[in-house]
């Protein structure tokens, strides 16, 4: 009795013509305290299941009306996926209708006559068996449920991600890109943008882990990313900034192997920063190779923003070279038998496949004639960005039309002190406040220009009292600012006062530029008439005409001259005025 006290009570159908046979099997099944439901045919087995819903059912194979195996069949099909154990009650012993009564979906045999330790152990059996399947059940279906939540968890952060990381200027004619997320938000992430100095920033990521732990990283990266590069910050302070948060927030072990480009076709020259990604890949057309640029930092996130390092690899660009990044989605993607596609299987391509336009496309359908069928085991990521000049639009922001009328006419003087100017760029936080002004900040390209020939100028110029005689030549370049660094350093009670005024007009405006340095000032009227002698003709003839050689500086008030209505150098030289007028887009 203990034993049956011990065992879980069940519900046990037993279909049996034999009168005796049932009796001694109802004694059997009650013995043991559990509850006999009893059948004489086939037809009352599948009613009496259909009401009882028995745990487990003991079925003799010869009955009346409907033999045990169609009985069977018809239990099978009424269950559905629920596990319910079928014996049958037999007194056959060939193997064909022992696989026949398998096939029709019996699980094991009690022969007669009936042995009651038999029987009792195979009940014993099949009952800790359904027991185990409804605990499988039962998990599977929590785990479906929470893999259903995590899933709309991922959506519900993508839809916000996407807003906050939208194309920037991912849609511009020369951008090539490809993502393929393993998991539905994507462990990798593309941002770009163009700045007010007309350069396109971009940055690949690639977060350790799929899924929800990349959506903890993305989000404060695009929304820092976007944020800075519009407001005209240096790459380098971007990927400060971005490392220091993703430092903060993210738990250790989670990272962002990253590679961080700043392309200006007007300059000509490309800056690039590679964090832990795979090398990229500049393709020159008119050597017709390739260099590399192989990732000499750690991953944003790792280092403490006093340790990270921002430095920046510069190369010039000319028309034609095409730049490659790609995230280790590329070379580690497997195919059926675990071989990845690899570096060496890429570089022949690229070397195959050298210049051509196809060479992207081409790369994609190996990678994924590669994967074949077999499950992707990472995101994968792929740009190109071919050199060519391009029309750049600086982002609109959407929500301007609702600031109009609240910054119109104003005046402010931004004083930045010696201790200041050595390490701090005031033009981000100038031009932030300027592109408050309805319709401003579509021309924030040529007034980030215009303010920064004329805080150079009052730097090196005014306060630092530098000439530009040392820029003859790229070694004087490098000499020059050898200088500008020491002098930087030493710097203890000049100042720099810069001052903006709007006037607002019914289609436009009037932005007053004026900045004042603590320096000397400079003859500005030998500067006028050096202008005036450099306007006449020269006629040169034979053997008497110079070599003509780069003009390596002095057209930044040239450049700003011609750019704003009204250039004005106030005496003795150290405070210069412009005057920008601008006009809303019709």
């Amino acid at each position: 009795m203990a034993q049956a006290a011990n065992q879980k009570h069940l519900k046990i159908l037993i279909a049996e013509d034999s009168a005796p046979d049932r009796m001694i099997l109802e004694s059997i099944v009650t013995q043991v305290g559990h509850t006999a439901i009893s059948v004489e045919d086939g037809v009352q087995a599948v009613e009496a299941y259909k009401k009882e819903r028995p745990d487990i059912v003991l079925l003799d194979v010869l009955m009346p009306n409907m033999g045990g195996m169609d009985t069977a069949r018809e239990i099978r099909k009424i269950s559905a996926g629920e596990l319910v154990p079928i014996v049958f009650l037999t007194s056959l012993s060939d193997n064909e209708s022992l696989v026949e009564c398998l096939e029709a979906g019996g699980d094991d045999f009690a022969s007669k006559p009936y042995n009651r330790v038999v029987i009792q152990s195979k009940i014993k059996a099949f009952s800790r068996m359904r027991e185990m399947h409804q605990t499988l059940a039962e998990q599977k279906s929590q785990i479906e449920a929470n893999n259903r939540h995590l899933i709309q968890e991922q959506r519900v952060a993508k839809q916000v991600f996407d807003k906050i990381a939208h194309s920037g200027c991912l849609d511009l004619s020369n951008i090539r890109y490809y993502m393929s997320p393993l998991a539905v938000f994507n462990g990798d992430v593309l941002v770009s943008e163009v700045s007010p100095s007309g350069s396109i920033v971009m940055l690949l990521g690639d977060f350790t882990g799929h899924g929800l732990p990349a959506a903890i990283g993305s989000m404060p990266l695009a929304t820092t990313f976007y944020g800075m590069v519009r407001k005209g910050f240096s790459m380098a302070d971007i990927l400060r900034e971005i490392n220091a948060k993703l430092n903060q927030i993210l738990p250790v072990g989670f990272f962002c192997c990253a590679t961080c480009i700043d392309v200006n076709f007007t300059k000509q020259r490309l800056r690039v920063w590679n964090g832990g990604l795979p090398d990229c890949y500049l393709y020159r057309a008119d050597t017709d190779n390739y260099e590399k640029i192989q990732s000499s930092h750690l991953p944003l996130g790792v280092l403490s923003h006093r340790e990270f390092k921002a430095e920046t690899q510069r190369i010039r660009l000319e028309e034609g070279d095409r730049f490659y990044m790609w995230s280790d989605g590329i070379c580690e993607a497997r195919n059926g038998k675990g071989e990845m596609f690899g570096e060496e299987r890429l570089h022949r391509l690229m070397e195959r496949r050298k210049g051509q336009d196809i060479l992207f496309d081409e790369i994609l359908g190996q990678v994924h004639n590669h994967i074949g069928t077999s499950d992707k085991n990472d995101d994968i990521s792929l740009v190109e960005i071919l050199m060519e000049e391009v029309d750049l639009v600086v982002h609109e922001d959407i929500s301007e039309k609702a600031k109009q009328g609240q910054l119109k006419d104003w005046k402010m003087d931004f004083r930045v002190e010696s201790s200041s100017l050595k390490d701090y760029d005031p033009l981000p936080l100038l031009l932030n406040i300027l592109s408050e002004i309805p319709g401003l900040r579509r021309h924030s390209a040529m007034l980030y220009t215009v303010m920064s020939e004329m805080f150079n100028n009052a730097l090196d110029h005014g306060i630092l009292g530098m000439t530009s005689d040392q820029k003859l030549s790229p070694e004087g370049f490098v000499a020059y600012y050898d200088d500008r660094r020491k002098k930087l350093n030493s710097l203890h009670d000049d100042y720099m006062v810069i001052t903006l005024a709007h006037q607002y007009q019914a289609n436009g405006g009037l932005l007053i530029i004026r900045v004042k340095d603590s320096g000397e000032g400079f003859d500005f009227q030998a500067r006028e008439s050096r202008k005036q002698q450099e306007a006449q003709p020269i006629r040169y003839h034979g053997e008497d005409a110079p070599e003509e050689k780069p003009n390596y500086f002095g057209r930044g008030l040239t450049l700003i001259d011609s750019i704003c209505e009204k250039l004005i150098i106030h005496p003795p030289g150290n405070d210069i005025e412009a005057h920008f007028r601008w006009e809303n887009e019709s």
